[in-house]
């Protein structure tokens, strides 16, 4: 007995938590949601987190530093801006502001979160150690010169799936006929002539911003803002095209069976669902014996952090209350404002906790904005939905989960609340057959051979433990583009071509010569 006490003993000692970087500078609740569950998931695991987020925690746990860019980083993308009535005219990212505006919006950023004075506080910390940076990615690869300046292994946090443009970071560029694209609806493969062109037309226009904009504007500003911090550590400054290239990991807040999806290369691993708590927080008292007592049960209605209650038109928050109010079933309502006159089935929260709505038994489906953390959460306790996409990757979760049988969309129009009475009706009627294929889904989701949380710890510690994990890299990473598209092949195969051509002619015309010369001595 005594030496299992001892061995358990070592044990302990030999076990030590890894310096940790977590880097979430975006200014959207629902990726800091993303970022905290990855602090959580770690500090769990016993290791140590540096977190750098404009939405700072109020509780700090143990092993925790908190770099805090609220004071810079709160102005972007911020939805308030837009009108009301620009919220209903539905229409894809890509069409409303275009991929030049996330890149040089993800610049600003990823530059301002370098400029942050608690940020420069901590990268000219020479004590500071990490064994591992993390960062959320959305279009800006500046934060890649972290890993080379700490000298550790960089890993992508990516909030979508297995997006072309995120795959080229570890692997190859996807065919644009059957890779998703957030800036796109159309959920591949693409049949359609008109689809493909139109998919490859916007993988063209992405391309030249980021290549011939956005890259050279971080390039300039990774050397002039960080070779100072290089020079202070004697450190050459790395080439700013191979630090792009160069991370150990991607992990895709995705899950295989949403969706038809591309091939993957090892490094790609997906761990949606990691944000998601087991066991589900219970209810409030108060919440649970309205759910619990709910005669007809109750559908919920949330449109996320972006359309909040105080953005929808007065007009348009009346007739939904009408809608709401002519069901037999419950309502709970996400309304971040008071509701006068609320009728008597329909209860308005102003904070509502999401999953364990989701996870109680009567609830029957949930109407949401289809926000790639509602669509995994729905996944998770086999709810089906009705989708109301509204911005960013919506449009392209709500086509996907369509095509599952799971969902029915519903365009955000001025028609709105037809629409969704139309699709309410409709999910009534035929409750049973898209209640069946969302749990069908559900069970293809929690099929997994672990939890994704424990994926997400696994390979965060298989990257640092073995140094960079450069046995999960693809051979592609490895070589340059020219090599990959066999230019130098083609190239010598045409000189080879013209010179054959060349010398082929030259005897032709010598062989004529010396004819034309016999014919003349003869």
């Amino acid at each position: 007995m005594n030496f299992k006490i001892l061995v358990f003993i070592l044990t302990l000692t030999c076990v030590s938590g890894y310096k940790i970087l977590m880097i979430a500078p975006n200014a959207i609740r629902s990726l800091n949601i993303l970022g905290v569950s990855y602090v959580r998931h770690l500090l769990k695991a016993g290791h140590e987190v540096t977190y750098v987020s404009p939405f700072p925690l109020k509780d700090k746990p143990k092993n925790f530093t908190q770099i805090d860019l609220s004071s810079t980083h709160l102005e972007f993308w911020n939805a308030d801006n837009e009108t009301n009535i620009g919220y209903l005219i539905n229409q894809p990212l890509c069409e409303e502001t275009g991929a030049d505006y996330i890149q040089s919006t993800s610049a600003d950023i990823a530059e301002a979160t370098f400029k942050n004075m608690e940020m420069q506080a901590l990268l000219n910390d020479p004590t500071v150690k990490f064994d591992v940076i993390i960062s959320d990615y959305i279009e800006s690869e500046l934060y890649a010169a972290l890993a080379a300046y700490y000298e550790c292994p960089m890993i992508w946090a990516y909030s979508l799936g297995p997006h072309w443009y995120t795959l080229r970071l570890v692997d190859e560029t996807t065919n644009p006929a059957y890779a998703s694209d957030y800036l796109s609806p159309d959920v591949p493969p693409l049949h359609s002539m008109v689809e493909r062109v139109k998919k490859l037309w916007l993988q063209i226009k992405w391309s030249y911003y980021k290549w011939f904009k956005n890259v050279p504007r971080e390039k300039d500003f990774y050397e002039k803002a960080l070779a100072p911090l290089f020079l202070k550590k004697n450190k050459p400054l790395p080439n700013y095209y191979e630090l792009i290239y160069n991370a150990s990991l991607v992990l895709s807040n995705d899950f295989p069976g949403n969706g038809l999806m591309p091939s993957t290369p090892e490094n790609f691993k997906f761990i949606g669902g990691y944000h998601i708590e087991r066991p589900t927080k219970p209810l409030s008292k108060e919440l649970k014996t309205l759910l619990d007592n709910a005669e007809n049960d109750f559908i919920y209605f949330s449109m996320g952090s972006l359309w909040k209650g105080k953005d929808i038109p007065k007009e348009v928050t009346q007739d939904l209350l009408d809608l709401f109010g002519s069901l037999k079933q419950t309502v709970i309502w996400k309304y971040e404002e008071d509701l006068p006159n609320l009728p008597k089935n329909v209860h308005t929260l102003k904070w509502a906790p999401q999953q364990s709505i989701l996870a109680h038994p009567k609830c029957l489906f949930f109407i949401s904005h289809g926000g790639l953390l509602s669509t995994t959460e729905s996944a998770h306790f086999g709810v089906p939905t009705i989708g109301i996409p509204i911005y960013f990757d919506q449009f392209n979760n709500v086509n996907r989960a369509v095509l599952s049988g799971r969902t029915i969309r519903v365009d955000l129009t001025l028609n709105l609340v037809e629409d969704l009475r139309v699709a309410i009706q409709k999910m009534i009627q035929d409750y049973n057959g898209y209640k069946q294929r969302a749990k069908e889904l559900s069970q293809i989701y929690h099929d997994r051979p672990a939890p994704p949380a424990a994926e997400l710890v696994h390979w965060v510690e298989h990257v640092v433990r073995t140094r960079g994990a450069p046995h999960l890299r693809s051979p592609a990473s490895l070589m340059s583009r020219w090599e990959k598209l066999f230019i130098d092949v083609i190239l010598l195969s045409v000189a080879t071509t013209l010179l054959i051509g060349y010398l082929c002619k030259k005897y032709f015309d010598f062989s004529k010569k010396v004819s034309s010369h016999e014919k003349k001595t003869n």
